[in-house]
């Protein structure tokens, strides 16, 4: 069954949580760095445990784990060998988990609402090269390729028990057919996917989002089909083609309004959680049924959204 469901038969829109890099910085962490938020799995775990435990009291429904950026390859870099590095892959859903678990054990957080999931994060290809290609999504790779790059991490997600796999910020129609095709080689696991786009109808490598959502659609073990780290302008026609071409759950996290420098690894412009607020309500007027914020967005954001499409 596809584990989204029960959050969406109690309600019509499920929460997802906000920027996990955006708090950890708040809280003193430097991540301009080539693991990012990995890098904090392995200095400052409980940090993470927290923000995700804010996320929740903010009301979100989904913790996305600190898995975006960890991959084999990135830890031999720091001279972790391959089995720490699936530890701390590992550890990454756990520390999810037992915020998860802390939340739901006080009898007050459960009135009106489902048990918490936490989603196992699967950064693209781009994201372990560090130079915005998530963006691009120009690397020239092979589906075997990336077949082969991603399995590590999906295989240790799924062995932590995560709930499903979070197949994110992805810029390629390759990428996708590649992580879809590994998650048949584990039949009891779905995963959602979210894309990155550069407009309102084009994913970051050019492909049209109505084409990956029809492509995706007919794959049983796609939970949601969506969005993130994007615009927010760009969402509500995004989320219409989805809706077109697929009849899966759509999800969307865009990012707060600012817009991201990858060669100075810096953000411009300003947002607010009130506006973040009221544009969630179009997306989910649009046909989102899943709704969270992306870089830069805080606890704040989330409670924004809650509130507004609560309302």
């Amino acid at each position: 069954m596809n584990p989204l469901t029960p959050l969406l038969q109690n309600n019509s829109l499920a929460i997802v949580d906000g920027a996990l890099a955006t708090e950890l910085e708040r809280r003193g962490c430097d991540l301009n760095d080539a693991l990012w938020s990995a890098k904090v799995l392995m200095e400052q775990p409980e940090l993470i445990r927290q923000v995700h435990l804010d996320y929740f009291n903010a009301g979100a429904d989904i913790a996305i784990t600190a898995s975006y950026q960890a991959t084999v390859e990135g830890f031999a870099k720091r001279g972790l060998n391959r089995e720490q590095a699936l530890d701390l892959m590992k550890k990454s859903v756990q520390i999810a988990q037992s915020a998860r678990d802390e939340f739901w054990s006080n009898e007050a957080n459960r009135v009106n609402r489902t048990r918490p999931l936490v989603a196992g994060s699967v950064g693209p290809y781009g994201a372990f090269l560090a130079d915005g290609s998530e963006y691009r999504g120009d690397y020239k790779l092979t589906e075997q390729e990336l077949i082969n790059f991603h399995r590590p991490r999906v295989e240790a997600l799924i062995a932590s028990g995560a709930d499903l796999l979070a197949c994110e910020t992805i810029p390629c129609l390759i990428e996708a057919q590649a992580l879809v095709k590994l998650l048949g080689e584990f039949p009891n696991a779905s995963a959602w996917f979210t894309f990155s786009a550069k407009d309102d109808e084009h994913i970051c490598n050019g492909e049209k989002i109505a084409d990956c959502a029809a492509y995706l659609n007919q794959f049983e073990q796609v939970a949601a089909i969506g969005i993130n780290c994007t615009s927010p302008l760009y969402i509500p026609s995004l989320i219409r083609e989805i809706k077109k071409n697929s009849d899966k759950p759509i999800i969307v996290y865009p990012n707060s309004g600012e817009v991201y420098d990858p060669v100075t690894n810096t953000w411009h412009g300003e947002t607010s959680c009130d506006a973040f607020g009221h544009q969630s309500k179009t997306w989910f007027e649009n046909g989102a049924s899943l709704i969270g914020g992306c870089c830069r967005t805080t606890p704040d954001h989330i409670r924004e959204v809650k509130n507004l499409t609560n309302a």
